[in-house]
């Protein structure tokens, strides 16, 4: 079941999730591979680097409410509890600073990836 979500969310990408992607694609190079909407601890995450053990969430202005807030909160609780480190950007910050936002990334996973054996 999850994997059947996680397949339809990533043919309906928002605009934000389709401008980072391309952008993380590019650092396969750099030997970091993330994967998009990935199902890990009962959600579907948005972008996953598990060679670093890292995710990245971009939020829409509904994480900004009560309501969701509280179930983010849980949520990176859970994704922390298993080692994975949870980023979180807002739209507006891939919108406006997508370069920013890939690099603090890149540092992200860098500080965090095994040495290599």
């Amino acid at each position: 079941m999850a994997n059947e979500i996680a397949r339809r969310l990533r043919k309906t990408m928002t605009p934000q999730e389709t401008k980072l992607w391309l952008r993380l694609r590019e650092l396969k190079a750099q030997g970091l591979h993330f994967r998009r909407q990935v199902p890990r601890a009962g959600y579907i995450v948005d972008f996953a680097c598990l060679k670093s053990k890292l995710i990245i969430e971009i939020d829409g202005a509904q994480h900004g409410e009560d309501g969701h807030k509280g179930k983010d909160v849980a949520r990176d609780a859970k994704l922390k509890a298993i080692g994975f480190m949870v980023p979180r950007f807002w739209n507006n910050e891939v919108n406006e600073n997508l370069d920013s936002v890939v690099e603090t990334i890149y540092r992200t996973s860098e500080m965090r990836r095994d040495p290599p054996s």
